[in-house]
């Protein structure tokens, strides 16, 4: 029970910070500096549990599987927004599973090691995630138009916006959040594979 209890919180968290990331104010206030952040955390969010379900279940693909159920409940999760008169297209693109797909390939190719999977996993799917986030973006409504679009009544004080930070602080968002997240996806996939050692 402790096992599937595990990777349902873990899927509910990604979804969270999903929406967090289509949050399109706090996206506008904080452009690149917001990108590299949420890129970094759903890289970690996903790799911890896929590395846990798949080592769990000793199955190759079951990482993409365990991608898919974040895919669904973001899904769901912004269907719920989309009715509170937020733009259903912001970010529902199921960015996860590519990511997910290199996870399974580490560990099929190298005939279910996981020292592999952790190594060769964690680096792939650090480094690849920004990618697909940022060509999610791409294709999605402009967060700025968006922002005007669909303003919002009240702002807690914390979201009060600023000046957007673009360019300021990084030239390559994407670099960035591949750099960090190839370095910390290693550290969450082996904390995903020595969990199921309770």
């Amino acid at each position: 029970c402790t096992h599937y209890l595990f990777i349902v919180v873990v899927a509910v968290n990604s979804t969270l910070l999903t929406i967090n990331a289509g949050d399109y104010i706090f996206y506008t206030d904080w452009a690149w500096t917001s990108f590299v952040v949420f890129s970094i955390s759903q890289t970690l969010m996903l790799v911890v549990g896929a590395c846990y379900y798949l080592t769990f279940t000793g199955v190759p693909g079951t990482a993409t599987y365990y991608a898919l159920i974040m895919t669904v409940y973001t899904w769901v999760a912004k269907g719920a927004w989309f009715a509170l008169g937020y733009p259903y297209d912001f970010i529902v693109t199921p960015v996860w599973l590519p990511s997910a797909m290199l996870l399974d390939l580490a560990y099929w190719a190298t005939k279910k090691n996981k020292h592999s999977l952790i190594l060769f996993g964690g680096v792939m799917c650090g480094m690849s995630l920004p990618l697909f986030n940022m060509v999610n973006l791409i294709t999605v409504a402009d967060p700025l138009e968006t922002a005007f679009k669909y303003p919002r009544p009240t702002l807690p004080p914390y979201m009060t916006p600023i000046e957007p930070a673009v360019g300021k602080f990084y030239n390559s968002p994407v670099a960035l959040g591949a750099g960090a997240g190839a370095v910390l996806s290693v550290t969450m996939a082996a904390l995903g594979c020595k969990l199921n050692t309770w």
